[in-house]
This record gives structure tokens, sequence and C-alpha cells, in this order.
């Protein structure tokens, strides 16, 4: 079986999203994973955004990299700068994607203005993994 690994700051709503949409998208035989740096709780307007879009990830957790133990992961997919400096180092065996998407998690302001920038971040993530599921079902 495959693994492919998302990762950005708070493993709370990029790589959420990212998890949800790949649990969907990609062929069967992969082993999805997220973590972040730290862990800081799914953000309940990642769950609603996805939700919109009919994918429930409300099962899902937040971890840290450390919490998944010795893996080997076949892809890694980076979803913000931070993630990218202080991830993990893999064998050159392993393909990594970076995918910058801004942190909706830090829009100030009214639910409405929250829910713009949750959705973005939403559509944005759905788009590239459409484009990696389909290089990886052809």
């Amino acid at each position: 079986m495959k693994t492919i690994l998302f990762m950005c700051m708070g493993n709370a709503c990029r790589s959420q999203m990212a998890e949800g949409y790949a649990k969907e998208l990609l062929p069967d035989g992969w082993h999805i994973l997220s973590a972040g740096i730290v862990a800081s709780g799914i953000h309940p307007l990642t769950v609603e955004v996805m939700n919109e879009d009919a994918i429930d990830i409300s099962q899902q957790t937040s971890r840290k990299f450390e919490d998944l133990g010795n893996i080997s992961p076949d892809i890694v997919v980076t979803l913000c700068d931070e993630a990218e400096e202080l991830c993990p180092s893999y064998t050159d065996l392993v393909r990594h994607d970076h995918w910058e998407i801004d942190d909706p998690a830090l829009t100030e302001g009214l639910k409405d203005e929250k829910l713009k920038d949750f959705r973005r971040a939403r559509d944005e993530i759905k788009l590239k993994m459409q484009e990696l599921s389909n290089q990886l079902n052809n």
C-alpha cells in the first residue's frame, strides 16, 4: 500500500481538507494521512466548508507529525511555507509537492468573511487534488 502525507503548520484546515479530498479522489490502495508541525485541532469552519461539498471530515483527527510514528510516505505534500521548511526530510525516492495555500484560519472578521477564505482554500485544494488524482490514475 502506498502512503501520502499532507502537512501544514497546525493540521487544522488545509491538510485536513487535502486528506478529505484524497480519500474521495485517490485510487484504491492509498494510505492517506495528514499532520502538522503542531496539532491545533480541526477548525470548525474546515468541517463546515467541506460539508458544503459533501465531504465529511468530522471523524478526522488533528495530530503532530511525531504522532505518526516511523512512516515511509511515497508522496509528501506540504501546504504552507512553514511545513515546507520544517518538514522531516525523506530519501530522494519520495515525491514532494508543495502547494502554497494561504491559511484561512488567520482571517479576522465576521464569520462570512472567514467562510469566504475557507471556501477559497477548499477550492484551491480540491483543484490540486483533482490534478494529483489524475496523475496517479494514469
